[in-house]
Parts: C-alpha cells; sequence; structure tokens
C-alpha cells in the first residue's frame, strides 16, 4: 500500500471549522430547534468564518492524504450520498462523478433526500416531487453512458411528510411517477433530542414522532405501494423504531448511518454510557428482520469522532480502527444480508476523502468471506433498492 501525506497548512483545520461547528451536512446545530423545510441557509452558520464546503470536505485537505485504491475491482453500490447546490457549496454529478471515479469500482448508486431542488410553486405537500423530477433527470444522464459505465442515481429515495396521514399517498404517486422506475421509498428525518444544541430537522420533529397516529397512518401507505422508509434519527430514539418495526413487519425500514450515535454537547463526556445504550438499540433493531442498516455515517460532525479537527486528514487504518466497533457491532447484529456500507457524502467528507472512506471499508470487511463481503459491499443494497 502506497501511502502519502503532504504537509505544511497555513490555517489551523480546528480554526477552520469553529465557525461552521454547527452545522453537520444534512443536520444544523443552533440554539433554537426549528429549521425550514427549504434550501435556506443554516441559522447556525457564521458568515465569513470558513469556506462553506469545509462543511462537508476541503478538497485541498484531502490531497495531502493519498492512498493505493485497495481491492480495486470489488464492486461497491454507494447506497447514500445527495445531490445539491446551496449555501455556496455544490455537490452534483460533476462532483459525484469525481468521488466515485477515484478508483473504486463503483457500479450503481442511491440518492437519498435532502431538501434539493423542491419546486417554487404549488401545493406545499407537493412541493418534495420536484426533488424526485430533479434526481431523475441526473440518473438518465448516468444511464446514457456517456459518463462512464456506473448507473448514478439509479434509485431515488425522496421526502413526503407523513403527517399527511391517508393524504400522503397523492404525493408518494406523484414521486413514483416522476422516478420513472427508479423512485424507490422516502425519508421522513424524525430526528429529535431534548437538547436544543441539536437539530430537529426540516420536518421540525417533535418528540415521539413515530408513535404519532397521523404519521403512522401515512407511514402504513408505503407497504402497498412497495416502498422503503429511511430512519434518521439518533441514538436515544433506536427503542422507538424497534417498536415502528414491529408494528409494521411488512414495510422495509432502512436505519441511516448506525443510529446516529451522538458524540457533542451534552454527549462529550459520555461516550461509554452512549455506545452502551446505541449497542442495546442496536441488537433490539437486529431482531427486526425488516429493518436493514446503512454502515457509515461516522464522519459527520455531531458524532464520536474528531477527524475534522485535524490538521492531516486520517489513513483507511485510522478511520477503520475508529469505526470499527460501530460497524462491526451493527454487522454482528443485523448479518451481511441486512447491512451494506455507505458513503454518505458530502457530509462525511468533513473526515476523509470518498476513496479513503471506501479503503476504510475494506479494511474493516478484510477478513469476511467472500461471499458475505460481495453483501455488505453491493449485494444487499442492490436488493433492497431493486438495482440491475
Amino acid at each position: 500500500m502506497i501511502e502519502k501525506t503532504i504537509r505544511g497548512r497555513s490555517v489551523s483545520r480546528r480554526t477552520m471549522l469553529l465557525g461552521t461547528a454547527g452545522v453537520l451536512g444534512g443536520t444544523v446545530l443552533h440554539p433554537t430547534p426549528t429549521h425550514s423545510q427549504g434550501n435556506a441557509a443554516p441559522a447556525g452558520a457564521v458568515s465569513g468564518s470558513s469556506p462553506p464546503g469545509s462543511r462537508y470536505g476541503d478538497p485541498a485537505w484531502w490531497a495531502q492524504r493519498k492512498e493505493e485504491i485497495l481491492e480495486p475491482a470489488l464492486e461497491i453500490v454507494d447506497p447514500h450520498h445527495h445531490l445539491w447546490e446551496r449555501d455556496g457549496h455544490r455537490y452534483l454529478l460533476d462532483e459525484l462523478l469525481a468521488d466515485t471515479g477515484s478508483g473504486h469500482n463503483v457500479t450503481h448508486s442511491v440518492f437519498v433526500e435532502c431538501g434539493s431542488m423542491y419546486r417554487a410553486d404549488g401545493p406545499v405537500e407537493m412541493k418534495p416531487v420536484g426533488e424526485v423530477e430533479f434526481v431523475n433527470g441526473t440518473a438518465a444522464m448516468s444511464a446514457s453512458g456517456r459518463y462512464g459505465k456506473g448507473r448514478l442515481c439509479a434509485g431515488i429515495v425522496g421526502h413526503a411528510d407523513l403527517r399527511l396521514g391517508d393524504g400522503v399517498a397523492r404525493v408518494l404517486e406523484a414521486q413514483i411517477a416522476a422516478g420513472d422506475g427508479r423512485f424507490r421509498g422516502i425519508r421522513h428525518s424524525v430526528v429529535w433530542d431534548e437538547s436544543p444544541m441539536f437539530s430537529r430537522g426540516r420536518t421540525n420533529s417533535p418528540k415521539g414522532q413515530m408513535a404519532d397516529a397521523a404519521w403512522r397512518a401515512g407511514f402504513a401507505r408505503l407497504a402497498s405501494l412497495n416502498l422503503t422508509f429511511e430512519a434518521w434519527l439518533y441514538h436515544p430514539q433506536l427503542m422507538e423504531l424497534a417498536a415502528l418495526a414491529r408494528a409494521f413487519p411488512q414495510t422495509t425500514i432502512i436505519l441511516n448511518h448506525v443510529g446516529g450515535p451522538l458524540g457533542i454537547g451534552p454527549y462529550a463526556a459520555k461516550k461509554e454510557e452512549t455506545f452502551a445504550l446505541w449497542k442495546a438499540g442496536i441488537a433490539e433493531l437486529g431482531k427486526c428482520q425488516n429493518v436493514v442498516v446503512k454502515l457509515g455515517g461516522l464522519g459527520m460532525l455531531f458524532g464520536m469522532f474528531d477527524f475534522h479537527t485535524r490538521e492531516t486528514p486520517p489513513s483507511s487504518e485510522q478511520l477503520a480502527r475508529a469505526y470499527k466497533p460501530y460497524l462491526e457491532t451493527s454487522i454482528a447484529a443485523f448479518g451481511p444480508d441486512r447491512g451494506m456500507f455507505e458513503s454518505n457524502f458530502p457530509p462525511d467528507g468533513v473526515s476523509s476523502s470518498y476513496a479513503v472512506l471506501w479503503n476504510a471499508f475494506k479494511r474493516l470487511a478484510a477478513n469476511f468471506p467472500a461471499e458475505e463481503k460481495a453483501k455488505l459491499f453491493s449485494g444487499t443494497a442492490k436488493r433492497v433498492y431493486r438495482l440491475g
């Protein structure tokens, strides 16, 4: 393995991120719990404090760490990334191609909603259909073959407000039509924590959202349409998700980012306690055969690690060592049939480059049998998202 580290940065990485420490990918930390459904600038951002892109990854920082690609022929389906142009940061097809083309064999990808390109006009509940229309266009560009062999955005996960109850069916049907065979499910963020430091997302979710009768009525419409549900929440909510999974055994639930373990603010001094609580929740969810886990998302700013503060980016060995307890615990609970590695780019770019991150995953799976490894890197995602 060839590794090169380039030194000599004039600006402290920690200093550069101080102004955006309140922003963590698709989630914003700020003193009030609300966040708009649209694409307005996050309330936690400090104007002029650092380049907006540093919230999601700094290519100049990544460039300090070069590694030989491990197992370059291993097929990868990336089941979780975003596309957007907001807050001065751009991550569209060109940027996605640069990442997926950085040496790993990424054959397909799945887009997950992020409030991007909503319709400007029309009924509020129908505005998220614009995101599906936008991403389906990007998928069509990739499917033309002009941008390489990979089929990016082959699966599309949108947003629909489940609080509409039975009325959400109209939105879901419109998204299925807009996806032209690529629409696979929805994500309605339910993130909630008692600390006002943590965002409640674009949905401004209340405590106990998953138990709400109207929300569950909307959730109940997914299975009949063969749609999945992406669960984005924080680790104290894992038991609530298990209750939801048991109540709707016919609906496939995909746990995002190994359940969102929190590691800052009120959780900063409680990492052992957090790990124990998180592990118990993961074990309970693992018993629910309709739940699948995405293995990643640990590099975001609210998590357990401080790689984003360092002068030089971590190596894949360092990432693998840090992420191992969370990813191995998750794989043990769910098994390779219900686990899939994810990039969560661009948010996880704040802690490493795309190429180094997938090297870390390959290191973590190095001793798995070939059949199990294939499931974790591509097979499970292909099955769950019905990809060719």
